[in-house]
């Protein structure tokens, strides 16, 4: 129930100008969530909520994004643009990125933190991870499929086209 709210959170603050808590309240009892204010004012909280001013001139709520976030979505960028194709020999996987993207690509999936990945090495088309398991190898491998189909790279590579 609270992931759902939260998720109702987001929603309503990326879509509406929210300024108070009573009126973030009010939104989410009408969109069937039970809530005191008391859940609310804990919710801005945990989800890092802040006050920014709008086009409007008003204060509304806004998410505010980490640093580890930004980080993240940089990461997945460079790894988005320099992958060309990818494929495992066990515990191995190997992708092919664009010429000269490699050591980027490499250094992104290292900054992306995925504890399946003990390890990368680049050249300059080819990077190499050593993964814990070949279980493991196909979960990254799946995690970079969704990475591509939520950020599809600007060369035009289609996540049914990655093998």
């Amino acid at each position: 129930m609270k992931r759902e709210r939260h998720a109702k959170i987001i929603e309503l603050i990326n879509g509406l100008e929210i300024e108070t808590q009573e009126e973030l309240a009010n939104c989410l009892k009408d969109a069937g969530f039970d809530v005191t204010q008391s859940t609310v004012s804990r919710d801005i909280r945990e989800l890092n909520l802040t006050k920014v001013t709008s086009e409007s001139g008003r204060q509304k709520y806004s998410v505010v994004k980490s640093e580890k976030d930004r980080l993240n979505e940089k990461y997945i960028r460079i790894l988005s643009e320099g992958f060309m194709t990818m494929d495992m020999a066990q515990n191995i996987l190997v992708i092919k990125t664009v010429s000269g993207m490699a050591m980027a690509v490499a250094l992104a999936l290292d900054g992306i933190g995925w504890n399946e990945i003990v390890g990368c090495i680049a050249g300059d088309d080819t990077v190499m991870c050593a993964v814990r398991t070949v279980e493991k190898t196909i979960e990254v491998m799946d995690k970079i499929r969704k990475v591509l189909t939520l950020y599809p790279p600007s060369h035009n590579v289609l996540p049914h086209d990655i093998p």
